[in-house]
């Protein structure tokens, strides 16, 4: 079975957000002291700016693309894709109360600002990633 548009959306944010928040973990984090620097703040604004191109890139690009199925349906979503983005959103709220609740802990156990605002960042991001895959699973399953 081919991907509809909302399938292809689904991946490329997914794909998108792993990129640039991987690029994120792995080179900035690691250098980064107690205390959160503008040259952290700086790295994390230019990575989410390059997210943004990256998604309306890659939107219009799904959408020239997927003219033929846009102009014959829209980008209309029916009840199915509604209960398919509640229970993604569903799961994933679960995730992010768990690191909200784990980033609380670290602000009490570690010193200065990084470890609370990386645990926090980083419970963010997999919620995301939760949600985005949990969807696509629900998509192909037909859910």
């Amino acid at each position: 079975m081919p991907l509809s548009f909302q399938e292809k959306s689904l991946w490329l944010l997914l794909a998108s957000l792993c990129a640039v928040f991987g690029v994120y973990f792995i080179k900035v984090v690691p250098h980064t002291g107690s205390q959160i620097g503008p040259a952290e703040i700086g790295s994390f604004i230019g990575l989410l700016i390059v997210l943004v191109v990256v998604q309306v890139i890659g939107h219009t690009v799904l959408a020239l693309g997927s003219l033929r199925e846009l102009g014959a349906r829209g980008v209309s979503r029916d009840e199915r894709d509604v209960l398919i983005e509640l229970k993604g959103s569903r799961l994933s709220g679960w995730l992010l109360a768990c690191g909200v609740f784990c980033a609380l802990c670290v602000a009490l156990l570690v010193p200065g600002n990084a470890a609370f605002m990386h645990v926090l960042l980083g419970f963010w991001v997999a919620s995301q990633i939760l949600a985005l895959a949990s969807q696509l699973y629900f998509h192909r399953r037909g859910v």
